[in-house]
């Protein structure tokens, strides 16, 4: 239950731009600065994923992936991966595999009978559009904003997922909102209480300077998961509670 209502600075003002650079020095204190990594043009065996090739694997991979995690754990999403290319031993395969056979290769990350339709439908529409399957040197030839309108253009693809596979498969400096971004960046006055999960890639985005986007997000993330949780945030143990205008103001869930 919320103990008092929070004054928050006007979404996106200068306030909130000065709060970014502050919020990304104190995460940086307390995480480190994860460093992007220059993405490649490496090709990949056709229809196969190349993950050791970069450090969060190839855009298809980081796809599949964002569609295995959905409602599910870390751990949970990549056994059902794992499972996955076990079973099949590359995305082509998938592709043409029964729904059924998909979807008991990945039970263990759980919601098989939703994922595995989705999976097969995303990775026939990639085969039919992308040369080769090969979506990274695909991305490579566009512009941020149109590499994201090719992959939200996927059925069960949206700008969450879309981001992510840019800044992690392609090293692109744009800004991911996930469960973890969305309720941080809400408690510190970024966006406003109604502002969409959709929206707000839209309003952070161009607030979160290119050089901060990669640290801001994965340090947003780990805040959100070690301190600032849904229920009961620790607001005494927070770095930033002398600058974040919801502090001490969550008993329970927001």
């Amino acid at each position: 239950m919320r103990r008092g209502r929070a004054r928050r600075p006007a979404p996106g003002g200068e306030r909130s731009r000065t709060t970014v650079l502050e919020v990304a020095r104190r995460l940086g204190r307390v995480f480190g600065l994860p460093r992007p990594f220059r993405a490649t043009l490496r090709a990949a065996p056709q229809g196969r994923p190349n993950g050791r090739q970069r450090r969060h694997g190839s855009a298809l991979e980081v796809l599949v992936h964002g569609v295995l995690s959905q409602n599910t754990s870390d751990v949970n999403s990549a056994h059902a991966f794992d499972s996955l290319m076990a079973r099949f031993g590359g995305y082509d395969a998938i592709a043409d595999a029964p729904v059924s056979a998909i979807a008991a290769s990945i039970r263990s990350g759980g919601l098989a009978g939703v994922k595995a339709p989705r999976l097969k439908r995303m990775l026939r529409e990639i085969r039919d559009t992308v040369p080769n399957m090969d979506l990274d040197r695909f991305l490579a030839q566009m512009s941020d904003e149109a590499a994201r309108r090719y992959l939200t253009s996927i059925n069960g693809v949206g700008i969450k997922t879309a981001s992510v596979v840019l800044l992690f498969a392609m090293g692109r400096k744009v800004f991911p909102v996930d469960t973890h971004v969305y309720r941080v960046s809400k408690r510190l006055g970024w966006i406003g209480a109604g502002v969409s999960r959709e929206k707000a890639h839209v309003v952070l985005e161009p607030m979160i300077p290119p050089r901060h986007r990669y640290s801001v997000h994965i340090n947003l993330i780990r805040h959100g998961r070690e301190t600032c949780h849904p229920q009961r945030p620790e607001c005494a143990a927070c770095v930033l509670n002398d600058i974040c205008p919801s502090a001490f103001l969550f008993d329970g869930e927001e």
